[in-house]
This record gives C-alpha cells, structure tokens and sequence, in this order.
C-alpha cells in the first residue's frame, strides 16, 4: 500500500440551509484496504459519501484524486475518475438478463448492431473471476440478492476500477451470502481497489476493514486502524457517551409493578429474531442499539406496520390480533414514528386536523367530531403540551420540528392510549422541545401510561426508563434493570463484550 491516497477529502464542508451536515471533515481511501466509514443517523456518512462520489458539491475544502485536485460535477463525472458506488438496493434493471446489466450503454457494436454473442461471452468470463458460474442470459431478477450485488459490483469497477463504495450491502444477505460477498470484496481489494464501507454491522466491520472513520454530527471523530480498537472502542466513539449518568425513575421490583398492560410472546418475522416483552403500567421500556440494530423494527411489529409471522399479543390479559395498524389503534397502541415528516405528519392537513386524525379513526367516520368538538380537543393538547401555533388551522408542515414532534404525540394522547411507541422522539429538535419531550414521557409514565421509548442517545434512555432493553443484529440481547441501567453496562451490552476495566 503507498502513502498516498487514492481518493481524499480534505476540510470539507457542506451546509444545508442552517444546519452543518459536515463541519471540516478530513477523509482517506487508500490503495489496497477497506475503509469502514460509521456513524449513527445524521453523523454526516450519507453526505460525505456524496461528496465524494460527486453527487454533492462541498461548500469548502476540497477532493483529492491520486494526490491531485479534482472537482465533480456529478456521479457520471466521478465514474470517469474512477469512482464507483454500489448501494444496499441493487440500481440495476430486474428484467434484463445480467450480460445486459453488465455492459448497458456500452454494448460491443458492428453495424450498429449490438454484439450479442461478444457481450454474454464477456459477461461469463467477468462472472467467473467473481467466482460465478451462471447463466448471463437470464434476467437478473431469478438470481438471489447476493449474486445481484455482485452483479452490481462488477459492473461498478468495470466502470470505474479505482475506488469502490459499498453502501450497505449486506443488509439483506444472510450470513453465507455476507461471506460470498467478503470473498469478493478482498479479491478486489488484493487487486488494489480502495473500498470504502459502509455497514452497521460492527462484527462485519472488524472481519473485513483494516481501517475505520467515525463521524459524529457532522464532525470527525477518529481515523484508526481496527487493530488498535475493539467493538467497546468503536461504540463509545460512535454515540460519544463515556460518563456515567443518573437514573431518575425507580426500577419498579416485580412486587412493585402495575399489572401487565401489554404482553408480547414470540413475535417476529423474517431478518428479526422473535422476542417476548411484558410492559407494564405506569412503566417506561427503554430500547437502545446501534442504528440498523432492530429498534425500529420491533416498533414496527408492535403497531402492525410489518406483519409477525407468529407469536402472541395481549392487552390487560386479553388476547388481540394485531396485523395492522388499524387493528393496533383499536386495541388502544399509539405511535410516534422515528421520520415524522414522512411517516407521521399529514404535512398539508392542519395541526387542528392533524391532532383529532387517530381519534376519528378509532371512533369511526359514522361518529364524525363536530368542529367545536375538535377545537376543544386540539386546544386542550396543544396547551397540556405548548404547541407553539399562530393558530391551529394553519398546516402543520408550517411548524418547527420540535412542535410538530407535539403535534404527533398529542394525536396519540387523545385517544387515552394503553400503550404507547415512541421512536426518537427528540431528534432533529431543539433544545427546548427535547426537554419538554423528556418531561412529557416523564409525566405519562407516573400517570400510570405503559411507554416504548426508543432513542439513540443513551443518558436519555437511562435518565426516564424503568428497564432498558438492548438491540443488536435484530435481536433483544439484554434487559438492564435496577442497578444495572447505566451507561457503561448498555455500551458493553451494544458492542457484545463482557464488563471490561479499563485504565
């Protein structure tokens, strides 16, 4: 390997209205390894790679190519220089065959007549230097995601042949398929491709890179080698926590539980481990995990949002069914989604709307809240939580991130809930918000509220829950109670690794 990069970042800055999505970052992708880039949500990796591959333009600092400078105009531009990116969703066409796939607009002509024969001919013997021996004329589409992703990589370094991104590509492979691709990637890599990754997955991080770059909010944390680090190390750096802090609400002993409100048992699907989980009234369960490590997913199973393929709902020891939303609303389940712009607010609608939407769902369109009904109930929440409106018929995309947050819960709030999902609640909003949002969870769980809190910032989970479960690979592989719920014991936890002491 040389001293010099292959591609390089060096100062870069990139500004989005008011916020700072890289703040004078520095990166290096050099000849011959795999580079991990990690990050939690919004640390900046999406951005970065971006830049890199020229689909954003930094506002400052600059790109380096083989140590000289270069600017891109777009992807296509990146690709002349060399710059290939594969993503978690193979970009290719499902129904062409791979021979297609492999050499699209860039057929082998004669006559203007594409040279069929040439192009599947080539197309075998590109496939078996990755090792597959399959048929270039079918449709890509009859192949496993796995084979489609090596697809997607050859034709990637067809094209470009210096670095290679790999964004997320193992998120739907299975563990053989995952090691399918790792043989690819370190053929490549000994060809002397520099491979910048991008996973969750921290045991693929430490079986495959030789080197990782973490972000956090925007800024780089560290450049090191994965020899001088262990997955305690990389966790630590990702989620910036290394202090102890105070759990506030008592542990709630067995003897000192409200009854059972819901009672999960072996629900589950395909990709996520089934789990069993009580919630219990007057409780708050908090989840913390790595992003990509199944928080959200099991929100999702628990609302009806994703199907389970088995298992058991109860609700104050009655059996549900719960298959859909609609059905998890009318066992008295709310939901506060992790991207309220996308998946919780109706942007358009107005915040009066938006707040009595779940409670003329529940109550059914025959029984329609007449307006002053509706002005009363959404003036009473907006107050209980300081909604901060001119007023409440103006949309509710018109609000700041924090009051639309409010919105959201006071929609759930309304329909005097059992039990309630929150995802993130406080991201993306300000510091006022985030500490009435706190205070918020805080008062409904002593108001006897049963709460799923997920969140990715450990001193909030440990400062308003009860028990702590945590995630990782989609699977619940702890519960923190009592004395346990503490920081440290919830990062060990999240990187696999027993109680370390530590200098």
């Amino acid at each position: 390997m040389t001293d010099t990069p292959v591609l390089e970042a060096r100062g870069v800055v990139k500004i989005f209205g008011q916020h700072r999505a890289l703040d004078t970052v520095d990166f290096a992708a050099m000849p011959g390894e795999v580079h991990a880039l990690l990050g939690e949500n919004g640390a900046g990796k999406s951005t970065l790679i971006k830049i890199l591959t020229g689909a954003y333009q930094p506002d400052a600092g600059e790109l380096l190519l083989d140590g000289q400078p270069i600017t891109l105009r777009d992807p296509l531009h990146g690709q002349g220089y060399g710059i290939g990116t594969v993503y978690q969703e193979v970009n290719l066409l499902p129904n062409r065959s791979v021979a297609e796939n492999l050499f699209l607009g860039r057929q082998p002509t004669r006559f203007g007549l594409v040279r069929r024969h040439e192009i599947e001919a080539r197309a075998r013997q590109l496939m078996a230097g990755y090792g597959l021996d399959i048929d270039v004329r079918a449709e890509l589409s009859e192949f496993s995601v796995a084979v489609q992703q090596i697809v997607a990589i050859a034709r990637a370094v067809e094209l470009s042949g210096k670095v290679l991104v790999l964004d997320e590509p193992t998120a739907s492979l299975d563990r053989t398929e995952v090691q399918r691709l790792f043989g690819v990637i370190r053929g490549l890599k000994a060809k002397g491709l520099a491979i910048i990754f991008i996973t969750h997955f921290l045991d693929q991080v430490f079986d495959l890179a030789d080197r990782v770059t973490i972000l956090r909010n925007g800024k780089k944390v560290a450049t090191q080698p994965l020899s001088a680090l262990n997955t305690t190390d990389v966790v630590r750096m990702m989620l910036g926590k290394d202090v102890a802090f105070e759990h506030h609400p008592s542990s709630l002993s067995s003897g000192a539980r409200g009854a059972v409100r819901v009672q999960f048992q072996n629900i589950g699907r395909k990709g996520m481990a089934p789990f069993d989980l009580a919630v219990h009234e007057g409780e708050v369960v908090g989840v913390a995990g790595l992003l990509g490590s199944g928080r959200t997913e099991v929100a999702r199973l628990m609302f009806g949002v994703d199907a389970s393929e088995g298992g058991t709902f109860e609700v104050d020891g009655m059996p549900v069914t719960i298959r859909n939303p609609a059905q998890a609303v009318a066992a008295g389940f709310g939901f506060c989604p992790e991207d309220r712009k996308l998946d919780g607010i109706f942007g358009d609608l107005s915040v009066r709307e938006n707040i009595i939407i779940a409670l003329q769902a529940k109550l059914g369109w025959f029984k329609a809240l007449n307006r002053d009904d509706q002005i009363e109930l959404a003036g009473r929440y907006a107050e209980a939580l300081d909604i901060r409106a001119a007023n409440h018929d103006m949309p509710v995309r018109l609000l700041s991130g924090g009051n639309q947050q409010k919105v959201i819960l006071a929609r759930w709030l309304a329909i005097d809930p059992t039990f309630l999902i929150l995802d993130e609640p406080t991201r993306g909003i300000d510091v006022g918000a985030h500490a009435e949002i706190v205070r918020t969870i805080n008062r409904l769980r002593e108001e006897g509220l049963a709460l799923f809190v997920i969140s990715s910032e450990i001193d909030e989970v440990v400062a308003y829950s009860n028990r702590i479960v945590v995630m990782r690979d989609r699977e619940m592989v702890a519960e923190l109670t009592g004395d346990a719920i503490a920081t440290d014991a919830i990062v060990q936890a999240i990187a696999g690794t027993p109680q370390e002491v530590r200098a």
